[in-house]
Formats: structure tokens, C-alpha cells, sequence
């Protein structure tokens, strides 16, 4: 636990770490955070064009919401695992010549990108109120479900920036399967509302729906923001066991590498 209580025994060393990440995105920005709103945005506007109007894919009641509240969980998760890869070798200076608490240095890059994600969370919180009344006793749901997403993506984060200290191909790898991995995420689609011929591949769903661990997260938070009732109990049980086997393994990574992070670097 000590990896992670470290957040609080050098709180003021994690807000400097922080601070620097935070100022270096938005440096010589003049919208600052607002830009962290377009990406998210722009996607959203281009996949419910191609998949809403184009292919059809209208039948899912507030299409545009179900895709806001995925692609907003996604941004997060990718954003994080990308950045937090490279965030002990990006600071590999300042590993080398201080001692100190080193998994401050990507859970600081995951605190930067959580920003753009609370905003969305709220933005999300106010459309669902507005747009969806039946999910409105259930919407708050979303606040507790993506606070163990965070602890799931923080985990994962950890695990990767270790792991690409010691194995460079890490960060290569992970950027080449995020994008099949996007798509392979019932994101823009749902198993409901694929065509029949599609839904006779019943097994090869399940394991996109449970073999793949972002899957479950999504829904729980989604449905929560989006369906007008309370996310499935699989869901949510599944979110909460992934988010300590990620910091369990996170911890563990850690503690075998840490010794040799500033000799890797």
C-alpha cells in the first residue's frame, strides 16, 4: 500500500509534478483546457456522423450520448496508458539525480489527464439530467463508478511506465493496439443493434464483452449517464475487482523494477 499512500506522504511533491504536466499541455495555449474538450468533441461529431447517419446506426436512443460517454472513458484510459508509458523515461533527469518516491511521476501524467475527464464527467452529468429524465436516479452512480475506473487506469498506467523502462517496444505496442483495441469496444456499437447475421457470432461477443477488460467499466458508467435505469451488478462487481488487480499488479511491477528504474534510465 505504501505505493500508493506515498500520493499523500509527498502530496506536495505529486502537486509540483503535477503542476509541471498540467502546464506543460497547455503551455502558450490561449484556450488552455478548452482543448482537451475538442478531441473528445470532434470525435464524437465525426463517428455519429459515419455511424449515425451514414451507416444507419440511429436505433440506439440518444446516440450521441452513448457515444460521448464511451469515447470520454476511452480518451481517458488511452490518453493515460500512452503518456504514462513514457513518463519515467520523458523524466529520466530528474529520476537520475534525485531519490525519490518514482511512481508520483506517472500517476502525475494519469492526475494531468484526469482533468480533461472530470470535465467530461460533468458535462456528461448536466446532458444526462437535461436529455434523459428516466436516468436521472441513477446518473449520480457515475461519480463512484469512475472513480474505480481511475484506480483501474492509474494501476494499468504503472504497470506500463515499469514495464517500458525496462522493455522499450512497450510504449510501440501500445500505441499499435489502441486502435483495434477502439474499435473491438462496444463504443460506436451495440451487440442489440447489430444486424442478425452479426449476432449469431454469440461467442465471439462474449469475449469482446467480458475478455475485454474495458468493456464492463464502460458499460457500468454509460448506462449509468445514458440507459435510464442502474448499471447491470456484472458490471459494476467486474469494474471493482479489475480496478484492485490493477493496482495489486501495479504495486508489484513496481516494487520488482523499482531498484533499477534510474540504472534502465
Amino acid at each position: 500500500m505504501a505505493v500508493y499512500t506515498d500520493i499523500v506522504r509527498y502530496r506536495e511533491l505529486f502537486a509540483n509534478l503535477f503542476r509541471r504536466n498540467f502546464q506543460a499541455k497547455y503551455r502558450g495555449s490561449v484556450l488552455g483546457l478548452a482543448w482537451s474538450l475538442v478531441n473528445p468533441l470532434a470525435l464524437m461529431g465525426v463517428y455519429l456522423l459515419v455511424f449515425g447517419l451514414i451507416m444507419g446506426n440511429t436505433t440506439i436512443p440518444h446516440y450521441w450520448l452513448y457515444l460521448l460517454a464511451g469515447i470520454a472513458c476511452w480518451v481517458f484510459f488511452s490518453a493515460s496508458m500512452q503518456t504514462g508509458a513514457r513518463s519515467l523515461i520523458d523524466s529520466a533527469e530528474l529520476v537520475r539525480k534525485v531519490r525519490f518516491p518514482r511512481q508520483l511521476v506517472p500517476f502525475a501524467v494519469v492526475a494531468t489527464q484526469l482533468v480533461t475527464f472530470v470535465v467530461m464527467l460533468a458535462i456528461l452529468i448536466v446532458l444526462s439530467l437535461v436529455f434523459v429524465p428516466a436516468a436521472r436516479p441513477y446518473v449520480w452512480l457515475s461519480i463512484p463508478l469512475s472513480a474505480l475506473f481511475v484506480c483501474l487506469v492509474a494501476g494499468l498506467s504503472l504497470i506500463v511506465s515499469c514495464v517500458n523502462v525496462v522493455l522499450r517496444d512497450v510504449e510501440h505496442i501500445l500505441t499499435a493496439a489502441l486502435l483495434p483495441w477502439f474499435f473491438l469496444t462496444p463504443i460506436l456499437w451495440s451487440v442489440d443493434n447489430l444486424p442478425a447475421h452479426v449476432q449469431g457470432h454469440h461467442k465471439l461477443f462474449e469475449v469482446l464483452r467480458w475478455g475485454n477488460f474495458m468493456s464492463p467499466p464502460i458499460f457500468a458508467i454509460r448506462d449509468s449517464l445514458w440507459l435510464g435505469r442502474a448499471p447491470r451488478v456484472a458490471d459494476v462487481i467486474y469494474l471493482a475487482v479489475a480496478a484492485i488487480v490493477a493496482l495489486a499488479a501495479g504495486a508489484f511491477f513496481f516494487r520488482r523494477i523499482d531498484d533499477r528504474i534510474a540504472i534502465e534510465l
